[in-house]
């Protein structure tokens, strides 16, 4: 089994894979007669295909047993597909550029607490892993006709470890 290790989620560690969804960065300002701050514009929700619609949905995820035994990733042909958590508990995130016959290899991220993600179309990823204890998302994906999934089964597993692990 080849080990990976998860490193830290940062916008510029992030950056080829998709979008970090957080309230950093320079796009914000006041709204609501300065009672609110609107971080704007932190992904982009891309639906193409026939009959097309950005869908927003919650899931509750249950944690996986680490080391995560990776031996499966999936991607979306029509549609990017965001992650958004509701408590302020980190989650695994996995992920691989297009290689030459499927999904190269991967590689792992853990989110500070708070922090989503936005995948873009066609961006093998690992499935949803929260860490420690089960945990609610707002899922932001595309809707419509069509199949908008595609899994790829490795023809060996990965080994994912946390920062922490030995």
């Amino acid at each position: 089994m080849i080990r990976i290790t998860a490193q830290k989620l940062t916008r510029e560690s992030f950056a080829g894979f998709g979008d970090v969804i957080d309230m950093g960065g320079d796009n914000h300002y006041p709204i609501n007669g300065g009672k609110a701050e609107r971080y704007h514009d932190l992904a982009t929700a891309d639906a193409a295909g026939p009959n097309a619609r950005v869908l927003i949905s919650m899931v509750r995820g249950t944690p996986y047993e680490l080391p995560l035994k990776l031996t499966m990733v999936e991607r979306h042909p029509f549609g990017s597909q965001a992650f958004i958590p509701q408590s302020p508990r980190p989650f695994l995130i996995v992920v691989c550029h297009d290689g030459k016959d499927g999904p190269g290899e991967p590689h792992a991220f853990i989110t500070a607490p708070g922090q989503g993600i936005n995948y873009p179309r066609n961006l093998w990823h690992g499935v949803l892993t929260p860490l420690g204890e089960a945990q609610d998302f707002v899922i932001v994906d595309r809707g419509g006709d069509g199949s908008n999934l595609e899994e790829f089964h490795f023809s060996h597993p990965y080994e994912i470890h946390l920062p922490d692990e030995n």
